[in-house]
């Protein structure tokens, strides 16, 4: 069995993450029992739910243990099996953490699927076609519901979830404006993701300023909006939302450093009758199938076209991390393994 180089969380970060708050370290690989499966990791996926868990204070899901692999979605290749099901080569997704191998227990329900790679790249089931993709889709399809005409903000909108929100809402007939930062960016949501128009946050201050270049994007209003920053972009769109607007929040990553995130507008959920849920999407798994069957279908149609930031080897997780939380990446956020 080979070595096997694993990401501990070290300690847990006070504010800001640092690559200090992790360690490398190289562990021998236990031999397969039956019904087990050694899988060889081809790419790691970031993701901002991490920061969150890396806290040990109460949130959805439980702390991420110190001394212990960060959590992580792989995809990669069955190296050797003890389970009928899989066989060396199958290309499967799972939670395999950050490290470079891992043994599975395959008899546990949705700990690992086969993917098809004939039309969609392995590394995709990672973004637009896993996760991230089903994300944008339960939180526009079951919570802001667009019909024809009506139109859907996003922020972060050139990231893994963002760019689906976009292309789910096109097709459903939906106006799609989105907020990225830079111009690059937004050249991308708007040239090759498709939206009708994006807003560079970076070119704003505050919430009325940002709220003015919404009221230009957006002139019959905002009637869903899907929330992955929270802050100043939240309170921008509290402003142009229309009567009985629904908002699905997804992310927070403006506070995910543990500092409070103020609402400047609260009153306007009551004034417009706004619909507020946030979800997490690994509870609504009766969903995954519908969702992975659409996103698919875009993705290989050329409907949705998801861009990749791409870091090299394990050793350089952490650093890549820390810039998916300052925005540094340009779409999905992986590490190359092999």
């Amino acid at each position: 069995m080979p070595a096997n180089r694993q990401i501990v969380l070290d300690n847990r970060p006070t504010g800001e993450v640092t690559p200090s708050n992790f360690k490398l370290v190289t562990t021998e690989t236990p031999a397969l029992q039956d019904g087990q499966v050694l899988v060889r990791h081809h790419f790691l996926s970031l993701d901002p739910y991490m920061r969150g868990r890396m806290n040990e204070g109460k949130s959805y899901a439980q702390p991420q243990p110190l001394g212990e692999v960060m959590i992580g979605g792989t995809v990669g290749e069955v190296a050797d099996s003890r389970h009928p099901k899989f066989k060396a080569g199958d290309r499967v997704v799972g939670m395999g953490g950050w490290q470079e191998f891992s043994v599975v227990d395959a008899n546990q329900p949705g700990a690992l699927r086969k993917v098809d790679t004939t039309h969609v790249p392995l590394s995709h089931y990672l973004g637009a076609v896993g996760m991230p993709g089903v994300t944008a889709w339960y939180g526009l399809v079951k919570i802001i519901d667009p019909k024809p005409g009506q139109t859907v903000v996003v922020s972060a909108a050139s990231g893994a979830v963002g760019s689906a929100v976009g292309a789910l809402a096109k097709v459903r007939g939906a106006r799609a404006v989105g907020i990225a930062g830079g111009p690059d960016k937004c050249r991308y949501v708007t040239d090759e993701l498709g939206f009708d128009a994006c807003i560079d946050y970076k070119e704003h201050k505050d919430a009325h300023s940002l709220s003015k270049a919404l009221k230009q994007a957006c002139p019959d209003g905002i009637d869903g909006y899907f929330e992955n920053v929270g802050g100043m972009c939240l309170d921008a769109v509290m402003l142009r939302a229309n009567a009985f607007s629904r908002i699905a929040m997804c992310g927070m990553i403006a506070g995910y450093d543990g500092q409070p995130i103020p609402m400047q507008f609260p009153q306007l959920i009551l004034v417009n009758r706004m619909r507020i849920e946030g979800f997490i999407v690994s509870e609504h798994m009766e969903v995954w199938a519908d969702a992975l069957n659409e996103l698919g279908q875009l993705v290989g149609s050329g409907k949705l076209r998801p861009r990749e930031s791409v870091a090299q080897g394990l050793d350089s997780a952490p650093e890549a991390f820390i810039g998916l939380l300052k925005g540094r990446n340009f779409g999905k956020q992986l590490v190359k393994l092999a």
